[in-house]
């Protein structure tokens, strides 16, 4: 308020002003935490951020420069548009998918059958060595211009190499002289869900199952995908949808058309998909006197 002299106070200007650097200082403070709070973690590592170096970044995009990946099957499409997806967000870089190698830093990504320039490298010895579950990640020349080859005996070993490569990136890991032949120790690498099929999980301590019983078939849970990506990312390739302690509707027709729908979703990522049997099946669902496996009955 102004004094009897009609002046404003010194002090009550002082507060304005204190007052507007308060709100500005708290909108500042407050930005990264709304940032904080924007990473929920359910990415995983498949989030792609920005790399912060320049220097870095720059020299990531004269190394990877164009996409060679033919659309042959659902498998070699999700490889595409992951390895556009990663190169997008670390790098920034719309990643163009051409026909053949035209420039410098190409990458190319399939089999010897989808990809016949892979063919004509040689390299039989090593695909067969890194087998239809592994990968082949190499520097190579073709029509004499430098690129990145990724390739394997199968669709799915490539997906499994796209992964790999873009961690190469993510870990800022040089490209230049790539010579990378990779084969699973473990041919069977399974999750072992205890879910039950009224939603809950057994010794569950983070909410209910991912499997949506009541939607399916009709609708598959979108989740369902981002689980299979996160899995094939790391080489997991089966997973047991139930508890062990198995309900023995799980072998129903009406919940084998359910299985087959999240099969379905999982298969283009290399994914197969396991079920616990309940014992007492061949009694309960097939009213048959015994659940001996030998009874030819039972067989």
């Amino acid at each position: 308020m102004p004094n009897r002299t009609g002046r404003v106070p010194d002090i009550l200007l002082l507060s304005r002003t204190t007052v507007k650097s308060a709100f500005a200082l708290a909108f500042l403070l407050v930005l990264p935490v709304a940032a904080a709070r924007a990473e929920t973690g359910y990415d995983l590592w498949l989030r792609y951020l920005p790399l912060g170096d320049p220097g870095l970044r720059n020299t990531y995009r004269r190394a990877v420069t164009a996409l060679v990946a033919p659309e042959t099957s659902p498998t070699a499409r999700l490889t595409r548009d992951e390895l556009r997806r990663g190169v997008k967000g670390l790098l920034g870089v719309d990643l163009p998918v051409v026909a053949s190698v035209q420039a410098d830093g190409a990458v190319v990504v399939g089999t010897a059958k989808s990809v016949p320039v892979i063919a004509g490298l040689g390299w039989n010895a090593d695909l067969d060595r890194a087998g239809s579950d592994g990968y082949v990640i190499r520097s190579a020349t073709i029509d004499r211009r430098p690129v990145t080859v990724i390739a394997s005996a199968s669709e799915v070993g490539a997906l499994r190499g796209a992964f790999h490569f873009l961690r190469l990136i993510q870990t800022r890991q040089p490209l230049e002289r790539l010579d990378l032949v990779e084969r699973p120790r473990i041919d069977r690498r399974l999750l072992n869900h205890w879910d039950n099929l009224d939603g809950t999980i057994e010794r569950g301590y983070a909410g209910q199952s991912l499997w949506t019983w009541h939607e399916l078939p009709g609708r598959v849970d979108p989740r369902i995908e981002d689980y299979a990506r996160a899995n094939a990312s790391i080489g997991i390739n089966g997973t047991v949808l139930n508890n062990v302690n198995a309900h023995p509707d799980l072998l129903t027709k009406p919940y084998l058309a359910k299985v087959a729908a999240i099969a379905n979703m999982l298969r283009p990522y290399g994914i197969r998909v396991y079920l616990s049997a309940n014992f007492a099946a061949p009694r309960t669902l097939g009213r048959l006197p015994t659940a001996d496996p030998l009874d030819p009955g039972v067989a």
